[in-house]
């Protein structure tokens, strides 16, 4: 998936602009399951533009309502926050998202640079500011694989 453009709101007003940096126009590897997701959408979007005639308004967007205009970011809060309410979930703001991913992604032990280029940001620095403390345990893993490295010790590691 490539990130081009984003939506932005000023006053009330939705408008389309550029990333913020550079490093914020990137192509993202997306699972097998969200891209199916997103197929369908795509799809159920398809219908709305043929039900739509002249009315559509062409924008590139992912999401837009039923005549392809972009839908208002307070519109997507909102119905993030319906979705939490319903699931019984734990009260998450949908930006947090964002943090969750990060926070996951480092933990499963991926390098901070590729989490760094899945968020758009400009340097891997603001991650490893913000995330550091998500892996806790980091030195005493590194200090067992060196270890087990330099010692030729097969000590498994977790």
């Amino acid at each position: 998936m490539a990130v081009e453009q984003t939506l932005v709101t000023v006053g009330h007003e939705t408008q389309v602009s550029a990333p913020k940096t550079a490093k914020g126009r990137r192509s993202v590897d997306l699972d097998s399951g969200t891209v199916a997701v997103l197929r369908e959408h795509a799809g159920r979007q398809a219908d709305d533009l043929e039900k739509a005639g002249e009315l559509w308004q062409e924008s590139e967007l992912v999401f837009t309502d039923l005549i392809g205009r972009p839908v208002h970011p307070n519109t997507f809060t909102k119905l993030f926050a319906k979705h939490v309410a319903d699931a019984a979930l734990p009260r998450i703001r949908l930006h947090d998202l964002r943090h969750t991913h990060a926070t996951l992604a480092l933990k499963s032990g991926q390098h901070a640079k590729v989490v760094s280029e899945r968020l758009g940001h400009a340097t891997v620095a603001f991650i490893l500011d913000v995330y550091s403390h998500v892996v806790p345990g980091m030195q005493k893993q590194l200090a067992e694989q060196l270890g087990a490295m330099v010692l030729g010790d097969p000590v498994e590691v977790r």
